[in-house]
């Protein structure tokens, strides 16, 4: 796969996703672990549909959270239904194998979208939901401010 540094950190960037990920991203978010927190455990994601998913979001503001060091992709962060006026934005969150989780990786990702989303967009707010009993989220998004 091929990615493109659009937004640096120390251990991780963020890249336009590429569609080409699409079988990666069909296991991730038909692995109840990602798909119950995502909110997309309840539909079926085979190589098409997640293809055409990606595509369409390829057009917003959603990177892939690639690893500096090897180019590995490690998941997927976006800021999606945007209302202008109010200069606010939603922020989603995954990252898609558990060896990857609770390394910081998320973390720095946030911070990252976050700059870019307050400096670069001119946005006032970025806000989430996040399911009660996902303690590592909630952990990690008062570690970012929220």
């Amino acid at each position: 796969m091929r990615y493109f540094r659009k937004i640096t950190g120390e251990r991780v960037y963020l890249s336009p996703i590429n569609p080409d990920d699409a079988e990666t991203y069909t296991k991730w978010l038909n692995d109840p672990d990602v798909g119950n927190l995502w909110g997309t455990y309840n539909k079926s994601y085979n190589l098409e549909v997640t293809r055409e998913d990606l595509e369409r979001r390829s057009k917003a503001y959603n990177f892939a959270i690639v690893r500096s060091e090897d180019d590995k992709l490690l998941g997927h962060i976006d800021l999606h239904d945007f209302y202008w006026i109010n200069r606010l934005a939603w922020l989603g969150i995954f990252i898609g194998e558990p060896e990857h989780r609770g390394k910081g990786y998320g973390s720095e990702a946030i911070g990252l979208i976050l700059s870019y989303g307050f400096d670069t967009l001119n946005l006032h707010s970025v806000t989430l939901s996040v399911r009660a009993d996902n303690e590592r989220a909630i952990a990690c998004y008062q570690k970012a401010g929220f």
